[in-house]
């Protein structure tokens, strides 16, 4: 009986040890922030006080007072913005019930007061389960990878809604570059259309060298009324991924243009160097195949079988005999296989360890390739965006300056400069877009190398982005 008893200790402590253990949701999100840094500058953090909250509020108010650059776009969506915060609390639940699969269950504990002629009988009962005593280190280990995965699953969403931001910035600043130069254009085309107007009613232009100046005209509204709701469009989802409120969206600034292009590119070699083993996609894959595998061994023996231990004391009062008689003992239940052999349970795990063996397997072997893709987009872009900046526009101007040349010393008319000036818009449209498509390439490859594919589009020959 002594044996029973010091059992029952043993299993006491084990519980109390095991119920010690807990998230350290704060280390877990520095740990988020030294894995990805490059993508939150070691700004990811859970706002749980009003002193917390005092300093996010002061803090998006003094990234709002000035134009708001790609980096700072993406420490105020970390700051301010609910969907972050609303990522780190699903991922601090996520852990807390990792952990919580790691302990076991609360032990059971029975009162049963019983009296009969002359007599009054008490027994208590304590049971708990015996195989989840006995798995219990292998149901921890379950529960340490699970909480892992968490981890590696919330730097996986905070790099995509990182990039998110980092692409809609991107939109955002360019088409309100495109509304400006659509503006202009627009004022010039409308000059032509009245000038070209003029021209008509005094005999000097025919219908149809009215028509060419009038559809230019025409063409001018089109594109710019499009270039109004782009800007809208792409400045209202820059809005909802950082979070803004009203008040806060109305001090948004952006600033007039896109930034340079970089003097050099990256280096294929540079890119090809990122290890395997660390990228974000990998180590889910691989902590997957990992918890699978455990879990399976687990479910080996408990698909089969349940066992409970309990230990019972019972205590008789006689109040005829004066005696009271007290008794020890334990019980054993067993659940009886007869209806379910578990064999499905055992079946659904083993499927399941295979899918992840395979899903590790496909993880890595198209990690390289997945890679490779993503740096010819980059590189694509950047050499398409360089060649216009380099080649494409300086020629255009040279262009342009020498037609003025050729107007002021009246060798040509207006409306051959007007021509020129046509051809000149859609060069200086197309520049733009390469612009655009080059550091929407150069974000999606930054979150490539972590391992979060992200698509890109590359922009042809016309200026409109091909998949």
């Amino acid at each position: 009986m002594n044996k029973i008893f010091r059992l029952g200790a043993t299993s006491a402590a084990i519980v109390l040890l095991a119920g010690c253990a807990s998230v350290n949701f704060d280390q877990a999100v520095n740990d988020v922030n030294n894995a990805s840094k490059d993508f939150t500058g070691g700004k990811l953090e859970l706002s749980r006080t009003d002193e917390q909250l005092q300093a996010r509020t002061k803090l998006s108010s003094e990234l709002l007072a000035q134009p708001l650059s790609m980096d700072g776009a993406v420490q105020l969506a970390l700051t301010n913005s609910p969907a972050v915060q609303t990522l780190l609390a699903q991922s601090w639940a996520d852990m807390a019930i990792a952990n919580q699969n790691g302990r076991i269950a609360n032990p059971f504990f029975t009162f049963d007061r019983f009296t009969f002629s002359g007599g009054l009988e008490i027994d208590r009962f304590l049971s708990f389960g015996l195989l989840q005593l006995l798995t219990l280190p292998q149901r921890q280990l379950i529960s340490r990878g699970q909480v892992v995965q968490a981890r590696v699953q919330l730097s996986s969403n905070v790099v995509d809604q990182v990039t998110q931001v980092r692409q809609a910035w991107v939109r955002a600043v360019s088409a309100k570059q495109s509304l400006q130069y659509a503006e202009q254009v627009n004022r010039s085309a409308q000059a032509s259309s009245e000038l070209s107007r003029r021209m008509q009613q005094i005999g000097n232009f025919s219908k149809l060298q009215r028509a060419r100046q009038q559809v230019f005209y025409a063409d001018s509204v089109a594109r710019l009324a499009s270039s109004q709701h782009a800007v809208t469009a792409t400045r209202e989802e820059l809005i909802r991924l950082l979070g803004l409120t009203n008040a806060q969206s109305e001090q948004l600034k952006l600033p007039e243009r896109l930034p340079d292009l970089p003097k050099e590119a990256r280096q294929a070699s540079a890119v090809s160097a990122t290890a395997t083993e660390q990228r974000l996609d990998v180590q889910i894959a691989r902590n997957q195949l990992d918890i699978a595998g455990r879990q399976q061994g687990l479910n080996l023996i408990t698909s089969l079988v349940d066992v409970d231990l309990g230990i019972r004391r019972d205590t008789v009062f006689d109040n005829a005999a004066g005696t009271i008689d007290r008794r020890k003992g334990y019980g054993l239940g067993i659940s009886l296989p007869i209806f379910d052999w578990g064999s499905a349970k055992r079946a659904t795990m083993s499927a399941q360890s295979l899918a992840a063996a395979n899903q590790y397997e496909s993880t890595v072997r198209g990690a390289a390739s997945q890679l490779r893709e993503s740096y010819s987009a980059y590189r694509a872009a950047f050499d398409v965006a360089q060649h216009y900046r380099d080649e494409i526009v300086p020629l255009r101007k040279t262009m342009a300056d020498e037609n003025m040349l050729l107007y002021n010393g009246m060798f040509i008319s207006v409306f051959e400069l007007l021509a020129d000036m046509r051809d000149q818009i859609s060069s200086v449209t197309a520049a733009i877009n390469a612009n655009q498509q080059f550091w929407l390439a150069d974000t999606a490859l930054a979150a490539s190398m972590i391992g979060k594919p992200t698509s890109a589009t590359i922009v042809g020959g016309n200026g409109l982005a091909a998949q």
